[in-house]
């Protein structure tokens, strides 16, 4: 579910006003315990590090390739594979302005047997070295900064299960049209993103209390499955009926459906109130 949004104008920088935004989330959030904080290079700085360590959450970042920390990352010896054409190892190191130095976790990754690796390369800063050396033109490279003591291989798949964010948000884009209208006015705009986003998490609740399957579904996907589905009022004696046409074959799901939803006992937060 989505806990805050902000609209924002496109050339605003990510971590401008984070702190903010951080702690207008921590009060939506009000005393719900936040397990992990995750985040890209572009919330990688001295200040957001500093705030989110000052509030005691664990959290692994995606960290910028400087040419400091390129320099390190080269002279790294102790490299463990963990696949093929993919190897991890870690380093102490203090980037910029950090007060202090940190645990980095890097990923290597060799793209002739990755062909889809993602990362960076090192040759903008050792051009000078022979074309044979495949730490530079042959080689991408990720960095994670964390506060954890978890294994490095652990830490790698935290971030990793990051990316299903980016299928929260396409689903925005492409199923709630998050992406497809702009008001006159800024605060129109952020007030209809708001209602998406309101939309979004009803469909969310009803996902997680009726299907509770996995991959989650896509509103795409429910639109058939759940909404799709011929159907008509019938009125009797006993009063009006909802009447469904259903495939026999999946008669059996959606008993199975309406069964669930009559015996779930929703939170408090859902049922009272006027």
């Amino acid at each position: 579910m989505v806990a805050n949004c902000w609209n924002r104008s496109g050339n605003t920088g990510s971590s401008s006003n984070c702190i903010n935004f951080l702690e207008e989330t921590f009060t939506i959030l009000k005393n719900k315990k936040i397990g992990l904080f995750r985040a890209d290079s572009g919330f990688c700085t001295s200040t957001i590090l500093d705030y989110i360590e000052s509030k005691g959450i664990s959290y692994v970042m995606s960290c910028k390739l400087y040419a400091r920390l390129q320099s390190e990352i080269y002279g790294i010896g102790n490299w463990v594979a963990i696949g093929e054409g993919l190897w991890i190892s870690e380093i102490t190191h203090k980037q910029g302005d950090w007060k202090r130095a940190r645990r980095i976790v890097v990923i290597k990754q060799n793209e002739e047997i990755r062909p889809r690796a993602t990362g960076k390369k090192l040759k903008t800063l050792f051009s000078s070295i022979d074309i044979a050396d495949d730490k530079v033109y042959n080689t991408r490279y990720h960095a994670f900064v964390t506060d954890q003591s978890l294994p490095a291989t652990e830490i790698w798949s935290q971030y990793k299960r990051r990316g299903d964010a980016e299928n929260r948000i396409k689903e925005l884009k492409e199923d709630f049209g998050v992406e497809g209208f702009c008001m006159d006015d800024f605060c129109a705009t952020e007030t209809a993103m708001r209602f998406i986003m309101v939309a979004y998490n009803l469909m969310s609740l009803f996902r997680h209390l009726t299907l509770q399957t996995q991959p989650t579904p896509r509103l795409s996907t429910l639109k058939f499955n759940c909404f799709a589905v011929g159907s008509w009022i019938h009125k009797s004696a006993d009063g009006p009926f909802l009447k469904m046409s259903v495939p026999l074959k999946r008669r059996q799901w959606y008993d199975s459906l309406f069964n669930f939803i009559e015996n779930t006992k929703l939170p408090l937060s859902l049922t009272g109130g006027s």
